[in-house]
């Protein structure tokens, strides 16, 4: 399979393929897939994510919600402040990598957060996921960085950087609040440069094609 189409887009987005993969932003008929996944998910997801406003709808719970949600990812798209992608394997829903954060101008960045049906696990399918993203983000978006912020004890989150390869710059103290608490971060990043010279043994390794 080829690595990637971003040119297959439609009034839903791009689909973006890997090896294993497919990446396309999530739409309303999407809400069963991710309700169960996030629901079944919740002890393995929740200390992990910023905390949800005490006066907010759960997204998971609340189709309402969910398409709402759609609505606001759609609308960063097409603003290019965010891209969010749905990660499915085999037809099947199990996990988000989203280009966060975008910042044009002198920076040229973004942030990368990403997550995981604990079902599936331990079969690299985030790993692939990233540098599926990455490609994107680089060769399409025209990036210049990228940036992942895992707090330390997230032993799984900087176990999928080591697998890819991807360079670590320090630690920023109570960085991001995640469930209620001021949390450190280890900050990783990849530059366009760091890239380049890299790409092609990160998409043969990952998405198997030039």
């Amino acid at each position: 399979m080829t690595a990637i189409h971003p040119s297959r887009t439609s009034d839903l987005g791009p689909r973006l393929y890997g090896r294993r993969v497919v990446l396309r932003p999530q739409v309303a008929g999407d809400f069963e897939s991710w309700s169960e996944v996030r629901v079944r998910n919740e002890d393995w997801l929740v200390k992990w994510e910023p905390q949800r406003l005490a006066f907010q709808l759960d997204s998971a719970l609340d189709r309402n919600m969910f398409v709402a949600r759609c609505t606001v990812r759609e609308r960063e798209r097409q603003a290019g402040t965010q891209y969010s992608f749905g990660v499915f394997v085999d037809g099947v829903f199990c996990g988000e990598v989203n280009l966060n954060n975008v910042v044009r101008g002198a920076l040229q960045t973004a942030t990368i957060g990403y997550w995981i049906d604990q079902a599936f696990a331990g079969n690299d399918y985030i790993a692939e996921s990233v540098v599926v993203a990455a490609h994107y983000a680089f060769e399409h978006l025209r990036l210049h960085r990228l940036e992942i912020c895992i707090i330390p004890r997230n032993y799984n989150s900087h176990r999928v950087m080591e697998k890819i390869g991807i360079r670590a710059e320090g630690t920023a103290l109570r960085f991001l609040e995640i469930n209620g608490v001021w949390e450190d971060h280890v900050r990783y990043g990849l530059t366009a440069e760091e890239w380049n010279s890299r790409r092609a043994d990160l998409v043969t390794t990952w998405l198997g094609s030039h």
